[in-house]
C-alpha cells in the first residue's frame, strides 16, 4: 500500500525528477546517444534515493552503468556537478563519459557499467562500514538484466551471510535487457522467492511511484534482514512511441522524437502535480 508523503516533499520529488529527466534527455540529443530508455526506467528510483531516503554521506552505487547520464543530470540537480560539466557529456576529453568515471567525482567511488559488479563494490563498502561500527549506508541500483551475472548472486550471498542491512539492493525491474525480454533470455522469476531464498527482506515497490518508493523505504526498515527492492519499472518511461520496446535501449533519438518525448515527459510532470 502506498505510503502517505507531505504534499511539499511530493511535489519536490516530482519536480526533480522532471528536471533531471529533462537534462539528460537534452544530453542525449546533444550527444546524439543512445541508452535513452535506460534511464527514464531509472529516473524516479535514483530521484528517489538521492533525495527521499540517503543522507550526504551515504553512497550511491549506479551498478547499471549505462544508465550515467541519469546519474550525472541527478548529481547536477544537487549541485555536485555544473552547467559546463554537463555540456561537456561524451565529448573530447570529458570525465562525463557513457559510462561513469573512475576517480573523477567524489559521487562517483568506482566505475561501472560492466555489468554485475556493481553489488560487490556495495558488499565490500557496506562491510567496511559495519567494521567501522558507522551508521553510514550503500545504496546500489542494479538493472534486471545483470541478475544474469554469477557475480551478483555471489554478492547476495555475501551481504546475507554478513547480515549487511546498511546495503540497500534496488532492483530496476524493467523485465527488458540488450537482447530482449528478461525472461526469455534467461528466465528471473520468481525473482523475489529466490531473493528471499537468499536471506533478503523482499520488497516490491512501483519504480515510477514516489509513495510507493517511500513505502518501500518504511517496509524494509521493519526487518532484521538486509533489503532487496524489486522496483517494477518500464524501459522508456514516458516515450510513447519505444515504451516498454527493446530499441529505447539502443537508439538514439531523431528531432522530432526528442521533442515528442520532451513534451510527454513535461504533460506527465503536469498530470502529476493537478493530482497531489
Amino acid at each position: 500500500m502506498p505510503a502517505a508523503m507531505n504534499p511539499t516533499i511530493h511535489k519536490d520529488l516530482l519536480t526533480k525528477a522532471f528536471n533531471i529527466k529533462k537534462r539528460f534527455l537534452e544530453m542525449y540529443k546533444s550527444a546524439n546517444a543512445g541508452h535513452v530508455g535506460c534511464s527514464l526506467s531509472v529516473a524516479e528510483v535514483i530521484t528517489y534515493v538521492r533525495f527521499g531516503w540517503m543522507s550526504d554521506t551515504d553512497e550511491i552505487i549506479l551498478s547499471k552503468g549505462h544508465a550515467a547520464a541519469a546519474l550525472y543530470s541527478l548529481l547536477a540537480e544537487d549541485g555536485t556537478l555544473n552547467e559546463a560539466d554537463i555540456q561537456s557529456f561524451y565529448k573530447n576529453n570529458t570525465y562525463l563519459a557513457a559510462h561513469p568515471p573512475v576517480n573523477k567525482l567524489g559521487r562517483i567511488p568506482f566505475a561501472t557499467g560492466s555489468l554485475g559488479h556493481g553489488l560487490s563494490i556495495a558488499a565490500g563498502l557496506g562491510l567496511a562500514q559495519k567494521l567501522k561500527k558507522t551508521d553510514k549506508k550503500v545504496f546500489c541500483i542494479t538493472s534486471d538484466g545483470e541478475i544474469n551475472e554469477g557475480s551478483t548472486w555471489e554478492a547476495a550471498m555475501f551481504i546475507a551471510h554478513h547480515n549487511l542491512k546498511n546495503v540497500v539492493w534496488l532492483i530496476d525491474r524493467n523485465k527488458l535487457q540488450g537482447f530482449g525480454r528478461t525472461e526469455d533470455v534467461m528466465k528471473l522469476e520468481p525473482l523475489d522467492k529466490k531473493l528471499a531464498a537468499f536471506g533478503f527482506n523482499v520488497v516490491v515497490a512501483e519504480g515510477h511511484d514516489f509513495l510507493s518508493l517511500e513505502a518501500s523505504k518504511i517496509e524494509s526498515q521493519k526487518s532484521e534482514l538486509p533489503a532487496a527492492i524489486i522496483c517494477n519499472t518500464t524501459k522508456g518511461n514516458g516515450w510513447k512511441t519505444y515504451e516498454d520496446k527493446v530499441d529505447c535501449h539502443y537508439l538514439p533519438m531523431k528531432d522530432d522524437q526528442y521533442e515528442l518525448v520532451r513534451k510527454e515527459v513535461e504533460n506527465a510532470y503536469m498530470h502529476h502535480l493537478e493530482n497531489l
